[in-house]
């Protein structure tokens, strides 16, 4: 609905928009609401919410001289558009505003509020200093449907033992493989989050979760994962985003969830290599948290291992560094299939360079072992091809 200039209106982005629809969905119980002033304060201090761990207070701050006016003339019972891209996409009752410090906020976000920050650097510019609370509605299917599937699969595969893994998969490798291979030993059912961010760093969403379907529907049982957009707003930043995992799996119907060491917020809880402050800061939430050891190839074990299992010394092990295996990948090389699988190497390369060959046909025909039968192939069957020719190592 293209949105009506003689109402009051909120005009708000698209991490504003995804976060009220979370908890809108009730994705981040026990909170339900926007909270009061009163709430606030006393979550800042307490960290709790009913008795629940939460970071901040939560909060609608939208910035922009408008939307400082518009919260400014609300007075209680008030309703006001919520508009996003021009669109109005709900409504608010105003119960209350009141004042915040932004400064004070990013802190509470993001453990710092130095400008130097990344995040606090793109919160900074989207944070008003009026906050605005009350009873909202908002539409935005993504999150409505993501639910709906998660729960039809657990209910369709009747699932006891549901685990979670949140993955940025930038790009999706072997030892991601390997994680939901052993959550799946250890459930009935893996729901794999893929965190959609609102930023273009790394791979598009769509290429990186194309990529990882590849994977699930030629090389897993079949009903046992289930992939889902989680995005990944600025509420899950830094040290918060264990606990808003936890939150969010829980509330989706699982179990359990599943981390690496390298998580996000982990470190910060680490004390003397002993995980115990993890499960102190989960404890509440009613979920089971465990991690998974870091995963290397070992050219002498010549497979993937932990590297609490592996006897051989760090100069025997190819590490599992995204970073790395993207910048391969950006330039357009094929990482080696120790690092990723050929598929999902063929899948990315092929979304990321389209009609890379100039007479693709000519070019497989030539150089790809074939039956003498004539058969269109597209790109990701080249790459696929080439790969197997890579392995080739004998000319006796």
């Amino acid at each position: 609905m293209v949105s009506s200039k003689r109402n009051k209106q909120l005009h708000i982005d698209g991490e504003a928009l995804s976060t009220l629809a979370l908890v809108q969905e009730g994705l981040i119980a026990p909170v339900s609401k926007l909270m009061t002033q009163e709430e606030a304060i006393e979550v800042r201090e307490t960290k709790l919410y009913k008795g629940v761990p939460f970071p901040f207070p939560f909060l609608l701050t939208p910035s922009g001289e408008k939307n400082k006016t518009c919260l400014e003339s609300l007075k209680k019972g008030d309703v006001v558009e919520l508009v996003h891209q021009k669109n109005i996409i709900g409504t608010l009752t105003a119960d209350e505003t009141f004042h915040i410090d932004p400064s004070d906020r990013l802190k509470c976000i993001y453990g710092t509020n130095d400008p130097s920050h990344p995040g606090v650097q793109s919160t900074k510019k989207r944070l008003g200093s009026i906050a605005v609370t009350g009873d909202y509605h908002v539409e935005y299917p993504l999150i409505t449907s993501s639910k709906k599937m998660v729960q039809d699969k657990i209910k369709e595969t009747h699932a006891q033992n549901v685990s979670a893994l949140v993955l940025a998969a930038n790009p999706f490798n072997r030892a991601h493989e390997r994680m939901i291979r052993q959550a799946i030993d250890q459930s009935d059912l893996v729901v794999v989050f893929l965190l959609k961010p609102f930023t273009n760093h790394g791979l598009r969403y769509d290429i990186r979760y194309d990529s990882i379907l590849k994977f699930i529907e030629n090389f897993l049982p079949a009903n046992k994962v289930v992939l889902v957009p989680l995005e990944n707003s600025y509420i899950f930043a830094g040290y918060n985003e264990l606990i808003l995992d936890s939150l969010v799996a829980k509330n989706y119907g699982c179990h359990n969830l599943i981390i690496g060491k390298n998580h996000a917020g982990l470190g910060l809880f680490y004390d003397h290599d002993t995980l115990n402050s993890v499960f102190d800061a989960t404890k509440d939430i009613e979920i089971n948290v465990s991690t998974v050891e870091q995963y290397v190839y070992c050219n002498k074990c010549r497979t993937l291992v932990s590297m609490k299992t592996c006897p051989h010394g760090q100069h025997h092990h190819i590490h599992y560094h995204s970073a790395s295996i993207l910048k391969l990948i950006m330039s357009g090389m094929m990482p080696p299939s120790i690092l990723m699988r050929r598929e999902v190497s063929a899948s990315i390369l092929s979304a990321l360079f389209p009609e890379r060959f100039e007479h693709l046909q000519e070019l497989y025909d030539a150089l790809m072992p074939n039956d003498g039968l004539m058969e269109e192939h597209s790109e990701e069957d080249f790459y696929i091809k080439l790969m197997e020719l890579y392995k080739t190592s004998s000319l006796t």
